[in-house]
């Protein structure tokens, strides 16, 4: 069939079973969004207010439906604003396809209008890239962008397309298979390796399974309920993995990490076997490397062979699909309970309790204390809800105090650790996920980043709600220039809009709590509302959250105050 490459994307997308693109439009991709005048009604677009909006919102469509998230844009700085979002995804495993104008094939290298090396600059936060210069390259060119991003570690892929591609006339042949020699994607992992790690598992007095995000991605939720409960083993979670596994869970045993609890984090060096799912060791999590794991022989289940050995030593190597392989370890399990070691985490759990935990719900002040206020929204939501965290102290608080009763419920920028992204991410889950309580929980610093997309937001009459923990502070920043640097509060300070105003100069609701007994009504305001709503609450202004591993310690070397 004959028709403009700008047609050609679209008839990709939908090839692809596209739903929602969330761009902006410029001058380099005007004919694409002539062509998408008429498509309306068979792909919904979203209108943000920034590129980089577009590109976390297309994270949290995809973090939601494990599909990749598309977003579309101009050149030059339409392309660099989504470079944020590429990062972001390529350190999470998110798959995204990035569509990017540019000017025309005969303009480029002579420093165009907005012309800017897009392969250049996205090379390195990519899985793939690619310039598309001539329109009958499209429909091939975008199937493996598609299929690349999903695939395998999911990741984002930028195609760059020039104006001339998208005016002319082509062929159009969408591919029904994708053959990329040399790009090979694991599967089962090997049969006698699984049976060798059930073995090992099977003769471990302390053995302890870390979640990462790979269980999610891998939808291997039950596979890993199953592993839990037969083989009587213990299990901490990634920022990434949680809600891969019910907080209420008896094998669940906390959150991994430099603000992980306690136990989780001292007991990583008394297990004698650790099987790590989906997770990449990074440096949040195993603190000081060569006091990491010290009595521990590790089996590492991962999709990415690259993870193997990176970090960590591994003893046994797994390269495949999480859901595929931990079913076949499971097959060789023999059934165990394991009591006195789960009790050793019950007990590391009391002396939490008492030093941090229950310090937390003692009110000190009239101001509320972060704490109070997810707990409070975690009774009300009965855990169920989505909850999109930006980054700062109120991420790490919403990941410790929010109980997750549903699985794919806590979304949050974890290795480039993105402020600005909670409110965009919301937005886009909400699309994905229409029928699920989306909250965005965010600090008054991290907001101020992406608050234009409020707009979005109202347009698209998106009933995301947000909660601000205003301390008027960059919080994390501020906690470790009071612990590190002798109370040098370096520009950490914020003198904060009024962000009810703001939020009805949009058009949505809002109110201000600055009270402790006032949280509950408002909580509840927001909750039974069908339309945007936000909710900014006020809290101890130099509150600190522990527990905490400092930077260069090891993980039993964490504090509690």
């Amino acid at each position: 069939m004959k028709m403009s490459g700008s047609k050609a994307i679209l008839e990709s997308f939908l090839k692809e079973n596209v739903k929602v693109i969330f761009g902006y439009p410029g001058g380099a991709i005007m004919p694409f969004y002539d062509a998408l005048y008429h498509y309306e009604k068979k792909i919904r677009h979203i209108l943000v207010r920034h590129e980089q909006g577009a590109s976390h919102a297309a994270e949290g469509y995809a973090r939601i439906t494990g599909e990749p998230g598309v977003c579309v844009v101009t050149s030059g700085p339409g392309a660099t604003n989504l470079v944020t979002g590429i990062a972001d995804a390529m350190m999470d495993s998110v798959p995204l396809v990035c569509v990017t104008g540019q000017v025309a094939k005969a303009y480029l290298g002579t420093d165009a209008f907005q012309e800017t090396d897009v392969m250049g600059v996205t090379a390195p936060i990519t899985k793939w890239n690619y310039q598309v210069t001539d329109a009958f390259e499209i429909a091939d060119v975008l199937a493996k962008a598609f299929y690349i991003a999903r695939s395998g570690r999911p990741g984002p892929v930028v195609v760059d397309i020039t104006k001339n591609a998208q005016f002319e006339s082509c062929d159009f042949r969408y591919p029904k298979k994708i053959n990329l020699p040399g790009y090979v994607v694991p599967q089962k992992g090997d049969e006698i390796v699984c049976k060798e790690a059930a073995q090992l598992i099977n003769s471990a007095r302390k053995p302890y399974v870390l979640i990462g995000h790979g269980v999610l991605i891998s939808k291997a939720q039950a596979e890993l309920k199953q592993f839990l409960e037969k083989g009587g083993v213990p299990a901490a979670s990634t920022l990434h993995g949680l809600s891969a596994l019910p907080t209420s869970h008896p094998n669940y045993v906390g959150m991994l990490g430099m603000h992980g609890n306690y136990a989780p984090n001292v007991l990583t060096n008394e297990a004698d076997v650790i099987i790590a799912v989906g997770m990449r060791f990074d440096d949040r999590v195993t603190g000081r490397l060569k006091d990491y794991a010290t009595k521990a022989k590790v089996i590492h289940i991962d999709i990415d062979p690259a993870e193997m050995n990176k970090n960590v030593p591994v003893a046994i190597e797994l390269v495949g699909d999480a859901k595929l392989v931990l079913r076949e370890i499971t097959k060789h399990l023999k059934r165990k309970n394991r009591r006195s070691w789960f009790g050793e985490f019950k007990s590391y759990a009391k002396k939490e309790y008492e030093k941090v935990t229950k310090k937390e719900f003692a009110p000190t002040t009239p101001k509320v204390k972060m704490a109070e206020a997810i707990d409070m929204l975690s009774k009300k939501t009965k855990g169920k809800a989505v909850i999109v965290a930006d980054v700062g102290q109120h991420q790490m608080i919403a990941a410790r105090f929010y109980r997750f009763a549903d699985t794919n419920s806590y979304i949050t920028s974890g290795g480039a650790g993105t402020m600005g992204f909670g409110v965009p991410a919301a937005m886009g889950a909400k699309v994905a996920a229409p029928k699920r309580q989306v909250i965005a929980v965010v600090g008054d610093g991290s907001f101020q980043m992406t608050l234009q997309e409020l707009g979005t937001i109202a347009q698209e009459k998106l009933p995301v709600k947000i909660v601000i923990l205003n301390n008027n502070y960059l919080g994390m920043v501020r906690q470790w220039q009071q612990m590190f640097f002798e109370k040098r509060y370096s520009f950490t300070y914020l003198k904060n809009p009024d962000f009810i105003a703001i939020a009805k100069g949009f058009g949505i609701k809002a109110e201000k709590v600055e009270k402790r007994e006032q949280v509950s009504k408002a909580l509840d305001r927001m909750l039974k509302s069908d339309n945007p709503y936000l909710l900014d609450i006020a809290v101890e202004t130099e509150h600190n959250v522990f527990p905490m591993v400092p930077t260069g310690a090891s993980v039993t070397e964490i504090r509690l105050e």
